[in-house]
């Protein structure tokens, strides 16, 4: 399986991408780890990415790409992936085809999770209380769910024009979540 998880925050990305992993034994891909090793690591990526969190600005493509396509030539990666955080614009998502082509691979599918935003809200209300995050603060979160919705229609039209998109309910318990993930991507 070589796919892309989308979703807002709060959708429960990471904890589906965990099981998704396990389950059809492909590594879970997250922009942010991708970010950490490289950073931790004292990387030329990882230093030159740095700057830009220092000044509080956002990495450029440039360097995201070159991460992403890095992580992607390792030998874990070689009989699939599931993407989490990436790409997060039409531009990234032609990068990866770039990047996949030269794989000789191809994309099966994007799998957005979605979910209600109230409901969203009130989990990382919640999860910012247990966690003690007292900057997320609902304005803050609902900013975050608006900026994702604005930013991310371009990309899941871009998937649903290639017919890759697939959209999963991502709210319901945990194992009932896995389960549709599971029947969507075995369509």
């Amino acid at each position: 399986m070589r796919a892309v998880l989308l979703g807002p925050p709060g959708a429960g990305k990471g904890t589906q991408a965990a099981r998704l992993s396990e389950r059809f034994g492909v590594p879970a891909i997250s922009t942010g780890d991708i970010f950490r090793a490289n950073v931790k690591g004292g990387t030329p990526l990882g230093r030159r990415a740095q700057e830009y969190m220092n000044a509080g600005a956002l990495v450029p493509d440039e360097v995201t790409n070159a991460m992403v396509r890095a992580r992607l030539e390792e030998d874990d990666a070689a009989a699939g992936f599931l993407l989490d955080g990436y790409p997060r614009n039409p531009e990234q998502a032609v990068e990866l085809d770039s990047m996949l082509g030269d794989l000789g691979v191809a994309l099966d599918v994007a799998i957005e999770l979605t979910a209600d935003v109230d409901e969203v809200t009130a989990r990382l209300l919640k999860r910012a209380e247990i966690e003690g995050r007292a900057d997320d603060t609902e304005p803050v979160i609902r900013k975050r769910l608006e900026v994702y919705a604005t930013s991310t229609a371009p990309l899941t039209a871009f998937y649903a024009g290639r017919g890759l998109l697939v959209q999963v309910d991502g709210l319901g318990d945990i194992d009932e979540v896995t389960a549709r993930l599971v029947a969507a991507v075995a369509r």
